[in-house]
């Protein structure tokens, strides 16, 4: 047992699983937001480390971010996908210094992108790791101010970064401010001290919310490989570049933009009960006709189950539910439209 996580359970920390995390009773920590600041540890990120000299033209190949923009303040999301342009990671991507960069991505999907990528960087002076590091979220209508107090830090605007000493930090849109700390191990305890008795520390699932409620899905390793980025809603986020050059998969992706051939995209709903269906549990329609999937869950304030689920597009939608039980449809926060990450990184 590490430093880390020794100190978290002095804090009342319980691993109900290998990436579920939580302080207590979960109902609770979801209201914790609405009316004070939160902090949670995000064991369910991994960071992937790209460093070289060859770093930026390995990157430009095989992601769907114009890398360039990439410049150490827009940290753009991106896609890195097959032959078939289907995604076998998506991530968001930082530059922190001039030859090396950092891709936060699900901790899922690490280990087989890593893979993935290793049979091209032979070919490249750049070398792939996982670096040793903690990550966790600052949660709260108080998050940015109390990220530049405690971290000596001007807080980054939307799907930017700042740097601290010690940490890189990212701020994440959500219905509440919220802000992602990503630091080396021996960096993130102390960082993690700075907000003790300013911010209630809450569970993961806290944060999942907030990606749920943003209409952000990360995609894990049993959804890798199965969908478009244009499924994720992806090009609505600015996580695809139409302006750059080629990568793995950008063929099928462009096609599919240009002539409108997207058949599935990500739903934002809500079920009438408290039960979390796991990623890849099945979306019926009233017929019993399977209409998607779920993507991942999470308990709201009022004890409802929030889903993100990527549903088949129909001319006149239909009734949904999981296992019986009735999917109320609620909005995306975003219109279903093509946003430039090149216009987004100027108002980073």
């Amino acid at each position: 047992m590490n430093d880390w996580i020794r100190h978290l359970e002095t804090q009342g920390l319980v691993r109900a699983a290998e990436n579920e995390w939580h302080f207590g009773e979960v109902l609770s920590q979801a209201r914790v937001p609405l009316s004070s600041t939160a902090i949670a540890p995000l064991p369910q990120y991994s960071i992937m480390e790209i460093a070289g000299l060859d770093a930026e033209r390995f990157l430009q190949g095989q992601t769907s971010a114009q890398v360039t923009l990439a410049n150490g303040e827009f940290a753009p999301l991106t896609a890195f996908c097959s032959p078939k342009g289907r995604v076998l990671a998506n991530g968001q991507l930082m530059r922190v210094d001039e030859t090396r960069y950092w891709l936060l991505l699900d901790i899922g999907v690490a280990d087989p992108l890593h893979a993935h990528l290793a049979k091209y960087a032979p070919f490249y002076k750049v070398e792939i790791t996982r670096p040793e590091t903690r990550i966790f979220g600052i949660v709260g209508e108080d998050a940015a101010a109390q990220v530049e107090a405690q971290l000596d830090v001007t807080a980054p605007a939307a799907w930017a970064m700042a740097h601290s000493d010690a940490a890189v930090i990212l701020h994440h849109p959500g219905p509440t401010p919220r802000f992602m700390v990503v630091a080396p191990e021996n960096a993130a305890l102390p960082a993690w001290k700075a907000f003790e008795g300013i911010a209630t520390p809450v569970g993961n699932a806290v944060w999942r919310l907030q990606d749920i409620q943003a209409g952000l899905a990360w995609l894990g390793d049993s959804q890798r490989d199965s969908y478009l980025p244009q499924m994720i809603n992806w090009e609505a986020l600015g996580g695809i570049s139409f302006r750059k050059g080629c990568y793995t998969g950008q063929e099928v992706v462009a096609r599919a933009h240009f002539r409108g051939q997207v058949k599935k995209r990500l739903l934002r709903a809500q079920l009438e009960n408290d039960t979390l269906p796991a990623p890849g549990t099945p979306v019926h329609d009233a017929d019993g006709k399977s209409q998607g999937d779920i993507v991942c869950a999470a308990l709201n304030a009022d004890g409802k189950a929030e889903v993100l689920a990527i549903i088949t597009q129909r001319d006149e939608p239909r009734e949904l539910n999981v296992d019986g039980v009735p999917l109320k449809r609620l909005a995306l926060p975003y219109a279903i439209e093509r946003v430039d990450p090149e216009s987004m990184s100027l108002q980073a």
